[in-house]
């Protein structure tokens, strides 16, 4: 079973998405020489293009495998242009690092919370091994996804924070920012980071309270929003998006999970065929979302989101 996050929400009515989908359309690129609209062409007009960051797209999984030079193709047309490619398991570690080449993409190496029951003690020493082989790469800009998820029942907790703690140690040896998996777990994850520390990172489809917000930055991290902070009933999620300082924030699709709510699907409709995909082509548009929010230009807040990303994976400035 492959889980990469999950969705949060539910679809709103007829009106509301159309009110959203207002608030929601990208404004017009504006040029310097007095905020008006750019006009490609345009003599003596200096086109300012949003550009973005997706810093939590899982390219590589089989949902893509169909048409995957197309999905890279209308991201980079919407102006996507940097994908962070995170692992799940030693098996996909070439995987993304191929693609991140190919592509011009980056990538990181972990094992994800919901594979360590299939992982073998010994993956952790391939998982250094491959750090130590591969310090080199600039593509190469964290450890993850790591983490912990008690929101799946049944999971073995005890193995989760062995191999959690483990990769922490493995990161700080490294000298490597961590990509973090959040999902019900903030609380335990800070636990490990108060006596590991680490070079910061990304805690990735952050859903948990503001006091634990602060204690991430505090620990020189940023919180991926995506996704989830369009559903206008996901209150938690889109009152963080607003009110924590800009600083703090990363953008992020999951993709091909954690669908905008354009994108949703109820199970029956899944069930009967309609899909849900995610891709990274519709950053932007979760992007114009979140600056609505907050009340920001679309492009002053791509700017500083990438800023942010950067900021975070500091090999990606490279």
């Amino acid at each position: 079973m492959r889980c990469y996050g999950s969705t949060t929400g539910s679809p709103a009515s007829r009106t509301r998405h159309a009110r959203a989908a207002r608030r929601a359309a990208p404004k017009p690129a504006r040029d310097l020489l007095g905020g008006s609209p750019a006009v490609p062409g345009r003599r003596g007009a200096v086109i300012i293009a949003a550009v973005w960051i997706d810093t939590h797209s899982h390219l590589d999984a089989p949902e893509f495998d169909a048409d995957r030079e197309a999905v890279v193709a209308r991201a980079r047309a919407a102006g996507v242009v940097m994908q962070v490619l995170p692992a799940v398991e030693v098996a996909n570690f070439a995987a993304v690092r191929d693609l991140a080449h190919a592509h011009g993409y980056a990538y990181a190496l972990g094992i994800h919370p919901l594979y360590v029951h299939r992982a073998a003690d010994a993956d952790l020493e391939r998982l250094d091994a491959e750090l130590a082989r591969l310090r080199d790469d600039p593509r190469l800009v964290a450890v993850g996804e790591i983490g912990l998820d008690h929101f799946v029942p049944g999971l073995d907790r005890e193995r989760q924070e062995r191999f959690y703690a483990a990769q922490l140690k493995i990161a700080r040896r490294h000298g490597l920012p961590v990509i973090l998996h959040v999902r019900r777990s903030a609380d335990g994850l800070l636990k490990h980071l108060r006596r590991i520390e680490v070079a910061g990172g990304i805690a990735h489809a952050f859903n948990g309270s503001a006091q634990q917000a602060q204690a991430f930055v505090e620990r020189g991290f940023r919180l991926g929003f995506g996704g989830a902070a369009t559903f206008e009933r996901a209150l938690q999620i889109r009152e963080l998006a607003s009110t924590l300082p800009l600083e703090a924030l990363v953008l992020e699709t999951d993709a091909p999970d954690i669908p905008p709510h354009w994108l949703y699907r109820t199970a029956a409709q899944r069930a009967a065929g309609e899909a849900s995909r995610n891709e990274p082509a519709e950053l932007p548009r979760i992007g114009a979302v979140l600056a609505g929010l907050r009340g920001l230009a679309v492009d002053a807040f791509a700017a500083a989101t990438a800023a942010n990303a950067r900021a975070a994976l500091p090999r990606l400035a490279a």
